[in-house]
């Protein structure tokens, strides 16, 4: 380990850095990067909580409103048509047996 440690900082030295390394510099683009990612984000947190609000209130709206209530359909003849006999009896498997 130790003769890994002389290794590595006789590399350094001949290369021209210091034994333990300089740690990279970090690259700035713009000087008021975080100021306007902090504006960013509180303008998104405001929309989001204006839209919670807004959806809130348009489906307490759309919930309170009544809905209509039609009739029974009619008893159509053609919707349980039984050609054939089912294996358990004239009835229907669930159906209740009167008779």
């Amino acid at each position: 380990m130790a003769s890994a440690l002389m290794r590595s900082s006789l590399r350094s030295a001949l290369r021209g850095g210091s034994a333990r390394g300089a740690p990279a510099s970090k690259r700035n683009f713009s000087s008021s990067a975080q100021h306007d990612e902090a504006q960013e984000a509180a303008k998104w947190e405001k929309i989001s909580y204006v839209a919670i609000a807004a959806s809130t209130i348009l489906a307490i709206v759309n919930l309170s409103k009544g809905h209509p209530h039609h009739e029974e359909p009619p008893a159509y003849p053609y919707l349980h048509i039984r050609n054939k006999e089912f294996p358990w009896g004239p009835d229907g498997l669930f159906e209740s047996k009167h008779h």
